[in-house]
């Protein structure tokens, strides 16, 4: 029998995408095989060695097999069974470098500045060739005796360059104390994932985006699948893969409007999805290459270029063939030219520069492209209507009539706007005129109003928001809150409930009748009432390993959780300071007499390159230069029995960028956390285990300087991953306000369990505790349905 094989680029996008989604990629045609000649092991089949092997090797990893995908394996070829070996090596980071500065860091060196001080003196002052400097490294600097333990150290400890590398021995793999279960997926899963991802109903992650080009690329002989496309974002994404592919006048039936064609041209030339104004990322780039240390030395700030090279690289040049497709596509689009130009209109700043770029004005001049020229002449002369305008117009006013019909017209945005118009117009007319369209507003809109209603009603405390291309802030709440008292508000905020809550049941009831449903029972996995559903949730990290929604709450098994970072695979050898740091907030009713304060009297504790130990946590050393090709690590060990003991109330994850710039492209960051120790060799440092990791991103987007990636809550003994991007070249710069914010953010989102109540509740389901073989469900939401983030936003109903 023949034996077949992916291609190599789709194997590997396949696989890299099923073990996001915690399973082992297999060719249906090779499934089919299997089928034919197989039976369960155990019976008349013996499980192959090269199987043993793979398994063996996926455990030290931290993964396990279930039946179904273990008979599966036994019967693939040995080619194929290393191909899965290597890619989850890959995934893992097996074959990085993972060496930190110090040897044995969890016993520390005794460093400190004065240390620092004195090298710093004798590499200064002190002429080479004078025996009493000390011993001289490769860097070039010498440390002098009485100073650094040398022999404790991989590398120069005074400008943190590593001359010495470990690689991952026995001791480091297996410690883990849970294994993360894999299950098989063959194209029918895979291309049901596809569909998912495409019709998903709220806009992707930076996971599942990378996850969509994957599955574009892995089937772009077969094409796209026939769904309905719902988000921009995704639009942008199938439209490049076809101009691409020389299809563009396929491409014609995704554009709606001229703000489509600008988020393509956007999204080709910057690589971000939403239209972030360019001097968003001008100033962006500038502040990122700042540096703390420019009052002493002011060549260490390097904004003013970075700024100019910011606005080269943003400058627009297109050649003929790109100008003439999107002169087509502005003149095809079936949208009025009146209302072209007012979508045009809030962007008009970036509009100028395209249509100089694009040379549409001479393009509307030939024969074809009237349309073309109407619309430029509008625009020009500002010859057309602005809604947005006209609301203004009317709300300054306080025409709460006009104002309402206005808005009636744009759901969307009538939604979007409601909290603000019921605090300016009070609650009775906003909320009956809302009522009107309600069902016109996409779902995930109506539960993101019942969501935060509660935190935006009520008085004092901050609101987390985050501008496009921004980072994450905290601002004041609405100055019209101070007009209620607490019963007006309470009034809204059930107002508000009472209307989301009966259009969502409206909508569940109406789904109940169209898809001709009559199952009479539902299991809700306990562990989905602790899952966030993803709404608005735009995180800019990719996750290799199983993916999990932002708010997600990790379980501690040990008393230890262990930061990592790894940075600069693939890269020359040069400086490039990337720091690993946490910080400890405590509680106020402790003793923190030795702490220090923030601004607004919060005890903290930081550990970080500039404070390797303090209490129940140890830093392995600061590394600013990374080795040629192989990248470097950093870890942070956090004794969570210690910190509870101490008074600590949460700690926050950080990693930041030192060096000018921003957080450099595939650093990886996560925690590693089991009930067994987990060792550091004391011969190398390393101590990395894969199979201990129980959450780990990837940095993608190229502005951020400063990221949380997760908070540890010392009393529910859980890791919350978050994503929190901020302006700070140390940890210091952290404003611990903001991850508080979010935190509540995030607590007051709806869970997918919660969902899956209400939707019972509306269809007339009998919830079971239990779902076993002798009284199944009829409708079963598993946790691991809820991993694939597309197919549960189904739920949203429109």
């Amino acid at each position: 029998m023949e034996t077949i094989f992916p291609t190599t680029t789709k194997f590997s996008n396949l696989s890299a995408v099923a073990v996001r989604n915690q399973a082992i990629y297999v060719m249906t045609e090779m499934a089919e095989i299997n089928e034919q000649i197989d039976t369960k092991i155990g019976e008349n089949k013996k499980l192959r060695q090269t199987t043993s092997v793979l398994v063996a090797n996926l455990a030290k990893l931290g993964f396990g097999v279930d039946e179904q995908l273990l008979t599966a394996l036994n019967n693939l070829p040995t080619n194929y069974q290393l191909m899965i070996a290597d890619k989850f090596k890959t995934i893992m980071g097996v074959n990085k470098n993972w060496t930190p500065l110090v040897k044995g860091w969890d016993v520390p060196t005794g460093e400190d500045i004065t240390d620092h001080l004195m090298t710093w003196f004798v590499n200064v002052f002190i002429p080479k060739g004078n025996k009493k400097r000390g011993v001289e490294l490769a860097c070039g600097h010498t440390i002098p005796p009485n100073t650094f333990p040398l022999e404790r150290y991989n590398g120069c400890p005074f400008c943190g360059t590593p001359f010495e590398f470990g690689e991952l021995e026995d001791e480091n793999f297996g410690q883990g104390s849970k294994l993360k279960m894999l299950s098989l997926w063959t194209d029918k899963e895979a291309k049901q994932y596809f569909e998912d991802l495409l019709a998903s109903k709220t806009a992707l992650d930076a996971t599942q985006i990378d996850s969509l080009k994957k599955m574009i690329q892995a089937y772009k002989e077969e094409g796209l699948p026939s769904v309905e496309i719902k988000m921009k974002e995704t639009l942008m994404v199938v439209i490049s893969n076809l101009v691409e592919l020389g299809k563009a006048e396929k491409a014609q039936v995704y554009f709606k409007s001229p703000v489509d064609v600008m988020r393509y041209l956007w999204y080709k030339h910057t690589g971000f999805l939403q239209l972030v104004k360019p001097k968003v990322i001008v100033e962006r780039k500038a502040k990122n290459n700042k540096h703390i240390a420019s009052v002493i030395l002011k060549e260490l700030d390097q904004s003013a270029a970075a700024r100019l090279a910011a606005k080269t690289e943003l400058k627009l040049k297109y050649s003929r063939k790109e100008c003439f497709m999107v002169a087509s596509w502005l003149n095809n689009l079936e949208m009025n030219a009146d209302i072209m130009c007012e979508a045009m209109h809030p962007k008009r700043e970036m509009w100028v520069r395209f249509i100089r770029a694009l040379r549409l004005a001479e393009y509307s001049k030939k024969t074809g492209f009237e349309k073309l020229k109407t619309v430029l002449d509008k625009f020009y002369n500002e010859d057309y209507r602005v809604w947005q305008g006209e609301v203004d117009k009317y709300r300054l006013r306080t025409d709460v009539n006009k104002t309402m019909q206005l808005l009636k017209q744009r759901p969307g945005l009538f939604a979007r706007s409601l909290f603000a118009n019921m605090l300016w117009f009070g609650k009775e007319d906003v909320l009956e005129a809302f009522s009107e369209i309600i069902d016109k507003v996409p779902a995930r809109l109506v539960f993101t109003l019942n969501t935060y209603a509660d935190s935006y009603f009520t008085k004092g405390g901050n609101r987390a928001v985050k501008p496009l291309g921004g980072t994450n802030k905290h601002i004041p709440k609405n100055q019209l809150l101070a007009l209620y008292d607490e019963e007006g508000l309470k009034a809204m905020k059930e107002g508000i409930e009472e209307l989301c809550i009966l259009a969502m049941r409206k909508r569940f009831e109406a789904q109940k009748i169209k898809d001709k449903n009559e199952n009479k029972t539902i299991f809700i996995d306990p562990m989905l009432f602790k899952v966030p559903v993803s709404i608005g949730d735009r995180s800019e990290t990719v996750q290799d390993m199983p993916s999990a929604l932002m708010g997600t709450r990790f379980e501690i098994e040990g008393d230890t959780v262990r930061l990592f970072m790894q940075w600069g695979e693939g890269l020359p050898a040069q400086h490039l300071d990337m720091d690993l740091s946490c910080h400890v907030a405590y509680k106020p009713k402790v003793d923190n007499s030795k702490r220090e304060y923030s601004n607004y009297g919060t005890a903290y504790d930081i550990c970080s390159y500039s404070n390797l130990v303090t209490d129940g946590c140890k830093h392995s050393g600061d590394i600013m230069s990374i080795p040629d090709k192989i990248g470097t690590a950093e870890y942070i060990d956090i004794d969570v029995k210690e910190l509870r003991q101490k008074g600590a109330r949460y700690v926050t994850f950080t990693c930041n960028a030192y060096s000018n710039g921003e957080i450099t492209p595939n650093l990886v960051v996560g925690w590693m956390n089991s009930k067994h120790k987990m060792t550091i060799s004391e011969k190398t440092g390393v101590a990395y285990d894969p199979s201990c990791v129980q959450h780990q991103v990837r940095i993608q987007r190229n502005l951020t300087k400063g990221l949380v990636f997760g908070v540890l809550d010392i009393d529910a003994n859980e890791i919350v991953w978050l994503e929190l991007s901020f302006h700070g070249q140390v940890v210091g710069q952290l404003d611990i306000r903001g991850v508080e914010t979010l935190l509540g953010k995030l607590d007051a989102k709806l869970s997918i369990g919660n969902l899956l109540l209400l939707k019972a509740e509306a269809q007339d389901l009998e919830v079971l505790e239990t779902n076993d073989e002798e009284n199944p469900a009829d409708e079963v939401y598993s946790k691991e349905w809820a991993m694939n983030t597309a197919a549960v936003t189904q739920l949203l109903v429109d």
